[in-house]
């Protein structure tokens, strides 16, 4: 089965008929959630167009026809947009491409940036540069293998930053669903494949949320911290593409000026020392 077929069969399966204004009740009903004849239905196109993009005989669709089955499966703007990443075939690389360099100018921005702890995250969320505010609101990354250092691995595998979120389980799923985008956007990637087993064979909700299919873009929210040394804080993230690398994104914390999470932000970065590992620095 393709991606896209796996993708509309685990969505349709999540919407009980009441929700689109189907009978709930009646006959028997042998599946989860919706049928293939009434998704087909709902969405204005053949049973037999959909039950070929669900069985992965056909693996893409025009633009009308995504956006018709978006409507009837009740998609998100960012699940609609993954579906037509899957729907837009393209050639599997060879080789796992090194990760990107990060340009000089963006360090000096990440230096520059002080109090705000500061990443640059690359299209797989491997952590490749950071600031000393950064080591001092997460755990020094310098100390990490390069190879473990990756934001959503680290949410799931290192005690440290699993318990530095309040509400880690939603800070987790919601990184599963960007992991789930990144490989929309680089299909048979052996190194997102490489991640993405691992995690499902060590930890049960990574499973779970995987299994899910749920899909999210970067973008900006809040996160409630507990962090060993400031306590509580709720701080407001971004992430933003860098123009010269658009496969590099900044991610920034702040919180607003007077607020205590401010001045424990303030209080950490003046207490912690510069990281030192010439990966992050120049």
């Amino acid at each position: 089965m393709s991606q896209l077929g796996d993708f509309l069969r685990a969505k349709r399966a999540q919407i009980p008929p009441g929700q689109v204004g189907l009978p709930a009740v009646g006959n028997p009903r042998r599946v989860t959630g919706l049928r293939r004849e009434e998704v087909a239905r709902l969405a204005a196109v053949s049973v037999d167009h959909y039950t070929r993009l669900e069985q992965g005989r056909v693996t893409t669709a025009s633009d009308g026809v995504l956006a018709a089955l978006a409507r009837a499966l009740l998609l998100t703007e960012d699940e609609h947009a993954y579906v037509r990443l899957l729907a837009r075939p393209r050639p599997v690389p060879r080789a796992p491409r090194a990760p990107a360099g990060v340009a000089g100018p963006v360090r000096d921005l990440l230096d520059a940036l002080g109090h705000t702890p500061a990443l640059v995250l690359g299209p797989r969320y491997d952590i490749l540069a950071w600031n000393p505010a950064a080591t001092a609101l997460y755990p020094d990354f310098a100390t990490l293998p390069p190879e473990h250092r990756n934001l959503v691995r680290l949410v799931f595998l290192d005690p440290r930053v699993r318990g530095l979120y309040e509400d880690w389980e939603q800070v987790a799923a919601e990184a599963v669903a960007r992991l789930r985008m990144a490989c929309g956007h680089a299909p048979g990637d052996p190194r997102l494949a490489t991640l993405v087993g691992e995690l499902s064979a060590r930890d049960v909700d990574f499973r779970r949320w995987w299994g899910g299919h749920g899909v999210r873009t970067p973008g900006a929210g809040r996160k409630r911290l507990r962090h060993p040394v400031a306590g509580s804080l709720e701080l407001d993230w971004q992430a933003m593409r860098l123009a010269a690398a658009p496969d590099q994104t900044l991610v920034t914390y702040t919180a607003p000026a007077g607020t205590p999470a401010h001045e424990a932000l303030v209080f950490l970065t003046s207490w912690s020392r510069p990281a030192e590992d010439a990966e992050s620095r120049p």
